[in-house]
């Protein structure tokens, strides 16, 4: 299993589970993911769902090892899935107490409330393997400043939660995740099933119109430029811990 599921008190967990990989986007977490988040819209004792993980890393982003299936089957299961947290009228909130990397991103942003540890990192890495994060700024522009993603889109550098917090990417960063989550756990619990998703509703219309609008085109792009001669040199520097090259001899974090 790469995506562990518990319901208790009303709220469904699911835990992202492939610590040695870093919980990357592999085609079966994210089709495991979908399949929880689908479970939990279904079930009406469900008021609402916390997508958390295990290990160091919430999310490394797509899985650049894993050879099975067309790039562009994967591009549109991300997409999928994306669409799906934004969708469920159950609120859906992050908690996070590790690192997140390029297309983990994007689940970040499509979380309706999100709650970090201090010592989480963020950043995102596409541009410096000749990629682009495409798909996931549909639901990263709308959360994040102008000013900060036209930065941290191009220049691929860390920022901690403080930052991300202040740029609207996470709702809070907290010394004690748990314990912050758990308070907006009870208040959620006060909604009634209706009142949360119409409320939610309200704050997601506008990225969903977003999805209908530039949906395919950013998958399509997102799909070639995975499939590029750039993309794949730094694909493949990135697996065998080397600069690409166009940073040749460079030591820099990629």
């Amino acid at each position: 299993m790469a995506v562990e599921v518990g319901i208790a008190d009303g709220v469904a967990t699911l835990t992202l589970d492939t610590p040695h990989n870093r919980n990357a986007l592999s085609t079966q977490l994210v089709e495991e993911l979908t399949a929880g988040l689908s479970a939990a819209t279904e079930n009406p004792d469900v008021r609402a769902i916390v997508l958390t993980h295990t290990g160091g890393t919430f999310c490394a982003g797509a899985d650049l090892s894993e050879a099975g299936g067309t790039v562009e089957g994967r591009t549109a299961q991300m997409l999928g899935l994306l669409r799906s947290i934004l969708e469920t009228p159950k609120p859906v909130v992050g908690k996070i107490d590790g690192h997140v990397r390029a297309g983990g991103m994007g689940l970040v942003g499509a979380c309706d409330i999100v709650v970090a540890g201090q010592g989480s990192t963020f950043a995102l890495t596409e541009a410096r393997l000749g990629l682009a994060p495409s798909i996931v700024s549909l639901t990263l522009l709308p959360r994040m400043t102008s000013r900060a993603a036209s930065r941290y889109f191009v220049t691929g550098e860390k920022f901690g939660a403080h930052e991300a917090e202040t740029m609207g990417l996470i709702t809070l960063a907290s010394a004690d995740p748990d314990s912050a989550v758990e308070d907006l756990l009870s208040a959620l619990r006060q909604g009634s099933p209706q009142g949360l998703a119409e409320s939610k509703r309200l704050t997601t219309a506008a990225i969903i119109d977003d999805f209908d609008a530039r949906g395919a085109e950013l998958s399509d792009r997102s799909a070639s430029l995975f499939a590029s001669a750039e993309a794949r040199e730094g694909m493949m520097s990135f697996l065998q811990k080397r600069p690409p090259s166009w940073v040749a001899g460079s030591s820099g974090e990629k």
